[in-house]
This record gives structure tokens, sequence and C-alpha cells, in this order.
């Protein structure tokens, strides 16, 4: 059974930067697309970043996140720049169709 394990998350002031990371256990990472969603308090779970054959953003974070993967080590990044207090929110990683378990995820806070 494959298996997320998001880390990286924390407190970070507006303006700051983080770099999120996510490994997959299993063998097939290579082969799927990635994601990294997030969830806000009170709020539906977003995808936030996606890339397989190409990359996709979130309009409200295009520009300041980037989302990479090596596949050597399974491990998907999310790097953040420009951090805003509406980033606030848990940050998930899972395919774009949600085909895993979500994992525990890794919180991200935005303020001064």
């Amino acid at each position: 059974q494959v298996q997320l394990v998001e880390s990286g998350g924390g407190l970070v002031q507006p303006g700051g930067s983080l770099r999120l990371s996510c490994a997959v256990s299993g063998s097939i990472f290579g082969d799927i697309a990635m994601a990294w969603y997030r969830q806000a308090p009170g709020k539906q779970r977003e995808l936030v970043a996606s890339v397989g054959t190409s990359t996709h953003y979130a309009d409200s974070v295009k520009g300041r996140f980037t989302i990479s993967r090596d596949n050597a080590k399974n491990t998907v990044y999310l790097q953040m720049n420009s951090l805003r207090p509406d980033d606030t929110a848990v940050y998930y990683c899972n395919t774009p169709s949600v085909r895993f378990h979500w994992g525990q995820g890794t919180q991200v806070t935005v303020s001064s």
C-alpha cells in the first residue's frame, strides 16, 4: 500500500519561504502525476499544484509556488515563496485523481 508522508511545514512570516516535501512509498512513483493540496480551517481541500508531463498551478499561487519531483528519491516538493497569511493551511500530497489514502499533512502557518 502506498504511503504519503508530508514534511517541511512551520511558522513563517509574510513574505517568507518554505519548502515542503512528500515522500511516496512504492515503486510506481515515477509513472504517476503528483499534486499538492491544502485545506484551510473551515474550507474545503483544494488542489494547489500538480506535476506530470507538465505543471499546473492554482491561480492563487501562480508565480509564487513551484512544484517539482525527484524520481530517484520518490519525493515531490513544493517550494513556496512570498507567502501570505491566506496560504495558512494543512498541506497534503496525492495524485491529481486522489488515488491514495491521505497522509497526515504538514501545517503551514503564515503570520507575523
